[in-house]
């Protein structure tokens, strides 16, 4: 396996505020409270170390929600590692995307192994353990029910409604059914399948089933998955919910927070609402708003209200049924785990950025904000390919056109430019309105015109030069446009990381496609990761 590394300045497909972070743009410093550096690391763990995490509940969740599958030695020692002071986890977190969506899911998990595994060496009187946040609280049904395919579309149907992760898993059976024959029968095919097919079986909640499937994937590497719709953690997280509800603090900080972004060139992320937490009960997730003409908490669409002390007593007695969103997020996973770093995506850590003046009302440590790998894999058959047609990965991630147009020019014999005629005629036409202009300055105009239709019609021959010279390649181009739609899906404009699903990569690797990522992939590195087979 070949690694290639590119800047992140380089990708065309990253946000200007995703390229800023890699590079540490010196405008984006007052958002975040740690550089990325394996050494910056020793500050975050004093820092946390003031934060009254309730490890007895979190072992205790863990153990609960580990009772029903076989945890491996490797997950059980990272569970019971967490009663200790010492040990401190670095987390990713998603949706439970259906079989977990697109391979950015897979290339974020392994950011935190590593991470975990880094530290580890590096730190040797402490203990890290690399946690996965499942999100099976949130509630949009349509972000988590595809996955991408050999360029088909997998698709759950499901009329439930609230959070996902109460949904029942018997709505899948029929996408199982879809999902191996799409597969085949060859044995990755037939060993990836069971232990999916097992994961979702029927009669289950759809977060039970991805927490099993995820900890399949990776319990061999001591990856801890946390289910946290559960009274155990919701309890520690009882005296934040009461100032959200009471105090309303988080609208105004992101949204000031947001407006000192945008003073500094980076467009706002998540919107902020008075009360950023949702009310869960009977299949429904549903905002929940403060009435100040009736003096009640309201439910959204729910025959649900509170009066404040009311409130207070319902929340002592149910904190499971009280959600937050996504501004809301970031403070309850910092306040139930000992987290050191945060490992997310471009647009994740974006949202992210809003939110140190917020941590610091709610006295929480905000921790290090750590971009995941990025990664674009690249088979045995298209690095053929591109070794044939004489093209770096590099041009390949520029547009489709663009490309085109180079290689055309690259790998002709003839001069396709007609930029010396070009200059000719404009020197001619200059040269005819200086003369004409001394004998009738109102002949300006219709020299400049005529000038334009000779450059115009100049053009339209250049482009008839390079039509004809494409057709002499239309073998080569026809292979460059393939490369594109099989390595940048959506007509060749997006990213692999985005779209495909990594069981097409499994069924030819098996289980050496995670660990070959876990080999190449380097945490600290801020490079655009392109793997290569040979």
């Amino acid at each position: 396996m070949q690694s290639i590394h590119i800047p992140y300045a380089q990708i065309d497909q990253l946000s200007s505020s995703d390229k800023a972070y890699a590079i540490s743009d010196p405008a984006l410093r007052p958002f975040y409270k740690y550089d990325v550096d394996i050494e910056a690391f020793a500050q975050v763990i004093e820092d946390k170390k003031k934060d009254n995490t309730d490890r007895a509940a979190l072992h205790q969740t863990l153990q609960s929600q580990y009772a029903s599958v076989e945890a491996g030695a490797a997950v059980q020692q990272n569970i019971d590692a967490l009663l200790a002071e010492n040990t401190f986890t670095v987390i990713t977190a998603h949706q439970p995307s259906l079989f977990t969506g697109p391979l950015y899911f897979i290339y974020k998990t392994v950011t935190a192994i590593n991470l975990a595994r880094q530290l580890r060496e590096r730190y040797q009187d402490y203990h890290f353990v690399p946690v996965f946040w499942l999100g099976s609280e949130d509630h949009d049904f349509e972000e988590i029910n595809h996955l991408h395919l050999f360029n088909k579309t997998l698709t759950w149907e499901n009329d439930e409604g609230g959070a996902t992760g109460t949904m029942s898993t018997d709505s899948l059976q029929p996408v199982l059914a879809e999902l191996k024959e799409m597969l085949g029968d060859s044995d990755n095919a037939t060993h990836i399948f069971g232990i999916i097919e097992r994961c979702y079986a029927a009669g289950k909640t759809y977060a039970q089933a991805a927490f099993e499937f995820v900890h399949e994937l990776f319990k061999s590497y001591g990856l801890v998955v946390l289910l946290t719709n559960t009274a155990s953690l919701k309890r520690a997280f009882i005296p934040y919910i009461e100032k959200e509800l009471f105090e309303r603090p988080s609208q105004a900080l992101v949204e000031s927070a947001q407006a000192e972004k945008e003073a500094a060139g980076f467009k706002a992320q998540a919107f902020a609402r008075a009360i950023n937490l949702f009310y869960l009960e009977n299949h429904s997730r549903e905002r929940i708003e403060w009435d100040a003409e009736a003096a009640r908490f309201t439910v959204v669409h729910r025959e649900v209200s509170f009066t404040a002390a009311e409130m207070k007593a319902h929340l002592e007695a149910h904190p499971e049924r009280f959600s937050p969103n996504v501004v809301m997020r970031p403070i309850f996973q910092e306040v139930v785990l000992p987290n050191l770093c945060y490992i997310g995506g471009g647009g994740e850590l974006a949202y992210w950025r809003e939110r140190l003046t917020q941590f610091e009302y709610f006295g929480v440590n905000y921790p290090m904000l750590m971009r995941r790998n990025s990664v674009l894999w690249v088979d045995k058959g298209s690095k053929k390919k591109l070794d044939k047609l004489d093209l770096t990965i590099e041009a390949l991630f520029a547009d489709v056109e663009l490309l085109v147009k180079r290689y055309v020019k690259d790998n002709t014999e003839e001069e396709l430019s007609l930029a010396n005629e070009r200059q000719i005629i404009e020197n001619a036409f200059n040269s005819v309105l200086e003369k004409a202009t001394s004998i009738d300055p109102n002949m300006k105009r219709s020299v400049l015109g005529e000038m334009t239709k000779q450059l115009n019609a100049l053009d339209k021959l250049e482009a008839k030069l390079i039509s004809a010279e494409k057709r002499r390649h239309d073998t080569a181009i026809k292979q460059i446009r393939g490369l594109k739609d099989r390595l940048f899906p959506k007509n060749g404009t997006g990213l692999q990381e985005r779209y495909d699903n990594f069981l097409q990569f499994y069924l030819k690797h098996g289980d050496q496609f995670i660990a070959t990522l876990i080999e190449h992939l380097d945490p600290f590195n801020r490079d655009f990761v392109v793997l290569m087979e040979e």
